[in-house]
């Protein structure tokens, strides 16, 4: 195995994707997913060189989960313990105000990421387990966290503030701080670049959506605005997560629902968005409800584009016209319709959609916007992994 390449990590509370790829040319040696770590029936799938090894039983912890995925990659050809991999690139969802740029990860960091788990309590705890359970396999590779918060870290004070008591904020760490940032700078990137342009002379909206979605104004290369705010429940409508909606229902819900805290946030964070207006949180399933006539489903659809319509002249008015809106992740990429509806009816602003290169059945980024359109309107695959690669290699060989 050539010594140039990364591991990436993205621990979740009770998952670990991870991929080996190498951050020059993009080129994946390998693969997989660890799922449902302690529970009774935990598995792994690891995909190697047009191979897939599986494993099926109890996973009792992310250390676990990680050795056993090691295993896998000495079984594919891919000894992590005996190959000099560069570095380790960890996904970690909230840097708070301390963390803005990828980071060489130690014992304070990590301590760090740890207490900014009051802001990230679904996420950051889970992060931190699989910093710790790859520092105890691999002690002798450097770890870079690179944080969903960083590329947002820079917004406007008018876009980061909240109308809240100055002093309740500032001393409770409340503001702004984006998520997705990892895929929303790697996707504006790739846009510029399909316009033959600096992203620094390119105006943009990103429309990030999978089964998390935000959204975010990019002006010259750099941020001015986005949907998710403290954090990643506010704004567009998610799969399980209701984004924005009125801060009365809370108090609300408590006092007439009894419901305590801990239940309001299983309830917008888990049981709300499309699952909580349809039963279902895949959009494939929600496509075949709505087909079928589901009217929930299609309540459920109309109010998710309603909401990315809301945000798209938002952004539009923010940035004072776009030169391009570009569509990313699941929904983004592989959903023509919704593609379609979010920008429906709006060719007095520029803005259109080719319907044969919008249905086209193609991978690779593209225009699916008409060839003399004002505005361009794009599909990018997204590439988070490759993004947290390039980082975790570059900081690596800056010490």
């Amino acid at each position: 195995m050539r010594n140039d390449v990364v591991l990436v990590v993205n621990s979740g509370s009770s998952s670990i994707k991870y991929q080996l790829l190498s951050p020059k040319t993009g080129e994946v040696a390998a693969s997989g997913l660890v799922e449902r770590i302690g529970e009774d029936t935990g598995g792994i799938e690891h995909h190697a060189g047009g191979r897939t090894v599986e494993h099926h039983g109890p996973i009792t912890d992310h250390t676990a989960g990680l050795r056993l995925a090691f295993d896998m990659f000495a079984e594919t050809g891919h000894d992590l313990a005996a190959a000099s991999v560069t570095a380790v690139g960890h996904r970690v969802v909230h840097g708070g105000e301390v963390f803005y740029e990828p980071t060489l990860i130690d014992d304070r960091v990590v301590e760090t990421i740890s207490r900014l788990s009051t802001l990230a309590p679904l996420h950051n705890p889970a992060n931190v387990m699989g910093i710790e359970a790859v520092r105890a396999l691999l002690p002798e590779v450097p770890q870079v966290a690179v944080f969903d918060t960083a590329f947002f870290h820079g917004l406007p004070d008018r876009s980061k503030t909240y109308a809240i008591d100055a002093k309740v904020a500032a001393a409770h760490g409340i503001r702004r701080y984006g998520f997705h940032g990892t895929s929303h700078e790697y996707v504006s990137c790739v846009a510029a670049e399909l316009l033959g342009r600096d992203p620094e002379s390119v105006n943009q909206i990103v429309f990030h959506l999978g089964n998390g979605a935000s959204a975010s104004a990019i002006r010259g290369g750099r941020p001015v605005d986005t949907t998710m705010g403290l954090t990643p429940l506010e704004g567009l409508v998610m799969g399980t997560r209701s984004g924005d909606l009125d801060p009365g229902i809370i108090p609300h819900l408590m006092r007439t629902a009894d419901l305590d805290v801990d239940g309001v946030d299983r309830l917008l964070n888990r049981d709300s968005g499309l699952k909580g207006m349809s039963g279902v949180n895949d959009f494939r399933e929600l496509r075949r409800l709505i087909d079928s006539g589901d009217r929930a489903a299609r309540l459920a659809y109309d109010v998710y584009v309603h909401r990315l319509r809301r945000y798209l002249g938002a952004y539009l008015i923010e940035l004072g016209g776009a030169d391009a809106i570009t569509f990313t992740a699941g929904v983004g990429e592989n959903s023509p319709d919704v593609r379609a509806d979010a920008l429906a009816d709006l060719t007095r602003f520029g803005i259109a959609v080719d319907p044969a290169r919008n249905t086209a059945d193609e991978r690779r980024a593209r225009f699916i916007s008409p060839p003399d359109a004002e505005v361009a309107v794009l599909v990018v695959p997204t590439n988070e992994e490759l993004a947290i690669a390039r980082a975790a290699a570059a900081v690596v060989a800056a010490h």
